[in-house]
């Protein structure tokens, strides 16, 4: 009840939530459930941001008027792919129901819109839960990061406010006030083959990225 309290008041005041430069910030976690480090995540469309946390319509007629196409311009998201979700299931069932059914949602709010673009040109498109502590989180020096987090049913939510190091403010406060008060009320989600196959849940479909050259 206290970490539920303590949520909400920072959901209530996002313009001074607890920054923390990026190399002591705390990264996501695994327990004891090592294998789901090879489990991998990939970054969302605008849209699945939507749907996934049931915006209010208001928000995005807010923007539209704005003559923005994207909803939260200066938030990236990354959800499990496919692969992740049915690995998820098979290890739960492997282990007779010892190994976790959750999987992880990654969600990073940038102060600009300048910083997003920038940072989205260098991070990956896919990546292994494993790295995203050392390659997204860590690699980003700096900057300083607030860090909440909300578990919904199988999936679990890290939400990271990121800003330059040292600054006074967060310009998109706004955003992350939407941002965590839809999670404050969002339904947890049901196992993942339900969720993928109700209509009622939000669906997560895997979209392959587009071939890069290496």
């Amino acid at each position: 009840m206290e970490e539920d309290e303590k949520r909400k008041n920072k959901a209530k005041d996002p313009n001074n939530p607890h920054f923390k430069p990026s190399s002591i910030v705390k990264g996501i976690r695994f327990g004891g459930q090592f294998v789901v480090k090879s489990f991998t995540v990939r970054r969302s469309t605008p849209l699945e941001l939507l749907r996934l946390l049931a915006i209010p319509p208001s928000h995005q007629s807010k923007n539209l008027q704005h003559n923005n196409c994207h909803p939260f311009p200066s938030t990236t998201m990354f959800l499990p792919t496919n692969f992740t979700i049915l690995a998820h299931h098979a290890w739960h069932t492997l282990t007779l129901g010892l190994g976790t059914k959750k999987s992880k949602v990654l969600l990073f709010v940038f102060e600009t819109e300048t910083m997003k673009s920038a940072v989205d040109r260098i991070w990956p498109a896919l990546i292994p839960l494993g790295d995203v502590n050392k390659k997204l989180i860590r690699a980003l020096s700096g900057c300083e990061m607030a860090r909440f987090k909300f578990r919904k049913g199988c999936l679990t939510f890290y939400i990271y406010a990121v800003r330059r190091l040292g600054a006074t403010s967060f310009p998109c406060a706004d955003d992350l006030r939407t941002i965590l008060e839809s999670l404050m009320v969002l339904k947890d989600f049901i196992d993942h083959t339900a969720m993928l196959a109700l209509p009622s849940q939000k669906s997560i479909t895997f979209q392959p990225p587009a071939a890069m050259a290496h």
